[in-house]
């Protein structure tokens, strides 16, 4: 949906303006970090699903079909918002806002991959997790994104179709959802809170900038956020360990992930004590660390 947002003047824009060609443009288009780790992410997932036994061709299937859906969906963001990302400093030199591509050509795209994956998944490992890709496109941008200049729960509810990635791997591998796909999108989604929670606070000004409410109004010192990261990286430290309750994980799963939770809450728990860009900035980087061990983990204590 796009924003009734007036683009930066075209001086600003102009100084980071990349010089890259159009196929760089809509290779970035796709934000391929975030693909790519979404895509990692549902391989562990089914993989951890299958109890280490998962056939190559679900595994590599599944990643595909998941990357190109989510490629997908973070190229449609980028056309809905492109007004939004005109305005804010560090959006200005993305493909849309600094003309490099025409947002006809990006919807197009964007389109061509989002269907594509789902087609994709579909296909080769079944509707139920083309069901929670689309769920998860759809709850992006029909919940999430109106949201975030209306209300602080869009943070919230943001980590929904954050976590769902958690899902297309398990229903991929199993062909259902049960309590053990549950855990992993639950620890999926509390560890994004902190995550998303903390570039918030560092990024509020230039959110603040074009209307967007995802750290809560009348909070200047931050207690209600840093009550929110505190919360999350708690619940962590008891969710972690469930897939090894299930038996899904093993001790050496079981004591790194514990010892990963009571880092990051430490981490958080610091910060809520006076949140700062620097504490945030803290939090923002423990959780850039704290996932990938999780999953680290899972691929080498999956039993």
């Amino acid at each position: 949906m796009d924003e009734p947002t007036t683009a930066a003047p075209p001086a600003e824009t102009a100084e980071t303006v990349s010089t890259a060609g159009p196929a760089s443009a809509y290779y970035e288009l796709t934000k391929p970090g975030i693909a790519g780790y979404v895509m990692i992410t549902a391989g562990v997932s089914a993989f951890v699903a299958a109890r280490g036994d998962l056939d190559l061709g679900v595994a590599v299937h599944t990643m595909i079909g998941t990357g190109l859906a989510t490629a997908g969906a973070l190229a449609m963001n980028q056309v809905a918002e492109r007004d939004i990302d005109a305005r804010m400093k560090r959006t200005r030199s993305r493909p849309i806002p600094s003309g490099r591509i025409a947002p006809d050509r990006a919807r197009r795209f964007a389109w061509t991959l989002l269907v594509g994956g789902a087609l994709y998944l579909t296909l080769t490992v079944g509707w139920l997790p083309m069901a929670v890709a689309a769920a998860s496109a759809a709850a992006y941008h029909w919940v999430y994104m109106p949201l975030k200049s209306r209300s602080y729960f869009a943070t919230l509810a943001g980590g929904v179709p954050g976590a769902l990635p958690t899902l297309i791997g398990w229903t991929a591998a199993t062909g259902t959802v049960d309590l053990g796909g549950l855990t992993l999108f639950a620890i999926a989604y509390l560890w994004q809170l902190p995550h998303v929670l903390g570039l918030a606070w560092m990024l509020r000004e230039d959110y603040r900038l074009v209307g967007f409410k995802l750290i809560p109004p009348h909070d200047e010192a931050g207690r209600i956020i840093a009550l929110h990261m505190v919360l999350a990286t708690s619940a962590l430290v008891p969710v972690s360990l469930v897939p090894t309750v299930l038996g899904y994980t093993g001790v050496v799963y079981f004591w790194g992930a514990f010892a990963a939770s009571l880092a990051f809450l430490a981490v958080a728990a610091g910060a809520a004590r006076n949140l700062s860009d620097g504490s945030a900035r803290k939090v923002f980087l423990a959780s850039l660390l704290y996932h990938p061990v999780l999953l680290g983990l899972m691929l080498v204590n999956t039993v």
